[in-house]
């Protein structure tokens, strides 16, 4: 039944990606969003924020100046929080827009144009020049922050030259500015280019990009220290300004994205990702986007076209989808009545990305974006499009053969049906083209449980007492929810510190399901094969009979407990087993000498003896003394009371079942009783 499921799953899934790929957003058409000032019109679903003059043309009378400024700004119609007095905090915040200068062929350059946030739009006149920006604020009431794009040389504002971004702070003279034409961008090349800002409070710093594509560059053009919560009012407008001065030129701004983050983010963390709702004039079918990877959509123009022409197709595939989706349906309904499909949850559905998008992500799989290393694949750190930093799985190149059991099958397979769970890595998208299968998953800004535990000695005072609890109830309500609340029960069989993942927070989020297992809930059919894993998590009935279960997971959840306690690895380097050595300290009554010393005695006592306790509870020898992982998660909130325990390690008798040549391989070399009865309590210790 599971085989015929994934390959069920795996030709649906397949079809849907062929087929059905193009989706649709709302469009957010700047009328709706945006009010204009001056010479600023909407043009082509964009804005152009100033007018096309003729500088041949006498200059227009009096009784006709008012038609034309040669100012123009924009700004978005509701006002945004920046400042919460009452919390002491500054919002950060994140900005990409796509922009065009097109100058008039009878004029030099206008003066440029700039993105700004200003706390009284009202108070901008529309004769001031300077992009439309104020030589100097009024007052401390009209503070404003702009980063200008300035096509204009006027040493009266001590401007480098006429092809500079600067970031101007209550005044048109800047505070600091960059030549981008050494940096490989003209202002004035008449292409279209994007520009990213971004503002970490934290760090009092703004970042700014530009490049010609919608992929943000690697490396900065501009670098600035600046702490804004002294610009910044409670509500501020933000918007762009653009005048054209003594010359012409055409400022179109359009794919306007804006979003503000509160509270400390590190610095690792990637702040341009945006969902729908943060789009301020974005839209789709636009010509100059179509090879975006953040924007699938074809016009619906083209859509239209394309449909008539191949109807026909559409109906036949249509219906075959729908007579397997029947077909799967009854699958599930003939083992579960009561079941139901179920419904993805979440904004985010993972979406196919060529391998095009890959290599750009992740510069060509550059060997310094490598972030993990595991047996079957390697990660690397990628940035895309309106999904800011991802972490890209490649998974190695093999010969395709029938079988579905692979780890990029098996984990494909069991990410399909969306698993969305706050505590669970989650899966965006997915390449397989040419010899490449790749996974694209949500990018973790703090890595490993792994290395954040014993190898980044820096960063394990981040790891309080109260985050190492907050971790291992992070895991126990993955596990609950592939135990017990997925649609399936999915055993995970790999859970371990390297496969759980923490995001900015330090929350844990469990990854890898290369090795996991799915099976109909109460299903009595399983398998032995020979144990996957990794040694020194793996329960001992699992080792000597190749099923796994949950209660397998659950000794595995208890050794990641025991770990996370203790700051030990599973296996330490002299072969001391970290289940060994703490019954060993609860056999003495010493289990508190346990505790990790890099605590520094900065925790709760009871609260850390009771994690200890129940990691010992979950890696009890005989499975069915083990609790359920729910049962585990209640005990360690302290909800449920805790079991008692022997006062000493127990000795389990498991009979394997495995043949007599996998019992050779688990050997390992060891002396072991010529009975297939043991009981493997040190099996990688060298004593």
């Amino acid at each position: 039944m599971r085989s015929s499921s994934i390959h069920l799953l795996s030709l649906l899934f397949f079809l849907f990606c062929t087929f059905f790929s193009t989706s649709f957003s709302v469009p957010f058409l700047p009328e709706n969003n945006v009010t204009l000032f001056g010479d600023a019109f909407f043009r082509n679903n964009s804005i152009s924020l100033t007018k096309e003059l003729n500088c041949l043309s006498p200059p227009p009378s009096s009784s006709s100046s008012s038609l034309s400024s040669g100012i123009g700004r924009a700004f978005y119609v509701y006002p945004i929080r920046f400042l919460d007095s009452s919390a002491n905090t500054t919002a950060s915040f994140s900005c990409s827009f796509s922009f065009k200068i097109i100058p008039s062929p009878s004029c030099p350059f206008g003066d440029g144009f700039a993105f700004l946030i200003t706390s009284n739009e009202g108070s901008l006149s529309l004769s001031d020049g300077y992009m439309g920006l104020p030589e100097q604020a009024s007052n401390s009431q009209d503070a404003f922050v702009a980063v200008e794009f300035d096509t204009s040389f006027d040493p009266s504002l001590n401007d480098i030259n006429g092809n500079h971004i600067g970031i101007d702070i209550n005044s048109a003279v800047s505070l600091a500015s960059v030549d981008v034409l050494s940096r490989g961008i003209d202002l004035k090349s008449v292409r279209d280019m994007t520009a990213w800002i971004e503002y970490r409070d934290f760090e009092k710093t703004i970042w700014v990009w530009v490049g010609y594509s919608m992929i943000r560059p690697s490396s900065p053009i501009l670098v600035t220290q600046i702490d804004l919560s002294k610009q910044f009012k409670e509500f501020m407008h933000v918007g762009f300004s653009a005048s054209n001065g003594k010359g012409s030129a055409i400022h179109i701004v359009d794919r306007w994205r804006f979003k503000t983050f509160s509270g400390y983010i590190p610095s690792t963390m990637p702040m341009n990702t945006v969902e729908e709702g943060d789009c301020l004039i974005c839209f789709p079918g636009d010509s100059s986007v179509e090879n975006d990877p953040s924007n699938r959509d074809s016009s619906n123009k083209k859509l239209l076209q394309w449909a008539l022409g191949i109807g026909g197709i559409a109906a036949i595939i249509i219906s075959v989808l729908a007579i397997l989706v029947i077909v799967f349906w009854c699958l599930i309904r003939r083992k579960r009545p009561s079941s139901q499909i179920r419904r993805f949850q979440g904004n985010r559905v993972p979406i196919r990305l060529s391998l095009t998008q890959i290599r750009s992500a992740t510069k060509g799989f550059n060997q310094n974006r490598i972030i993990g290393e595991g047996a079957s694949a390697i990660v690397y750190e990628g940035s895309l499009p309106n999904c800011g930093s991802v972490a890209v799985k490649r998974f190695s190149q093999v010969k395709q053969t029938n079988s579905m059991q692979t780890p990029f099958n098996t984990e494909f397979a069991t990410m399909v049906g969306c698993l969305r769970h706050k505590n669970l890595v989650q899966l965006q998208g997915w390449c397989c083209e040419r010899e490449e299968l790749v996974l694209v998953y949500e990018y973790m800004p703090n890595g490993s449980l792994d290395k954040i535990l014993h190898k980044r000695s820096s960063a394990t005072k981040f790891l309080t007492w109260e985050r190492r609890l907050n971790i291992v109830l992070g895991v126990s309500s993955a596990l609950i929810y592939l135990h017990e609340e997925c649609e399936r029960q999915i055993i995970h069989r790999d859970v371990k510190t390297c496969n759980i993942m923490l995001d900015a927070e330090f929350n844990a989020k469990l990854g890898d399901f290369g090795l996991a297992e799915v099976y109909e809930h109460n299903s009595r059919t399983r398998d032995a094969t020979l144990p996957a894993g990794t040694m020194g998590y793996l329960a001992p009935e699992y080792v000597y009979t190749g099923v796994p279960t949950v209660k397998t997971d659950v000794y595995s959840f208890g050794v990641v407990v025991l770990e996370v306690a203790s700051g030990r690895r599973p296996v330490e380097e002299d072969g001391t087993v970290i289940t060994d050595w703490v019954w060993d300290l609860w056999e003495k009554g010493v289990l508190i000498e346990a505790i990790d010393p890099k605590l520094l005695g900065q925790f709760n006592r009871v609260g850390m003896e009771r994690m200890l306790i129940v990691g010992l509870c979950c890696v009890h020898p005989n499975h069915e003394k083990r609790p359920m992982i729910k049962e585990a998660a209640r005990m360690l909130r302290g909800e449920a009371s805790l079991p008692v325990l022997p006062a000493r390690k127990p000795t389990v008798r498991i009979q394997s079942v495995l043949p007599e040549e996998s019992e050779e391989i688990l050997r390992f070399g060891e002396d072991l009783d010529d009975t297939p009865w043991s009981t493997p309590r040190t099996h990688f210790s060298k004593n």
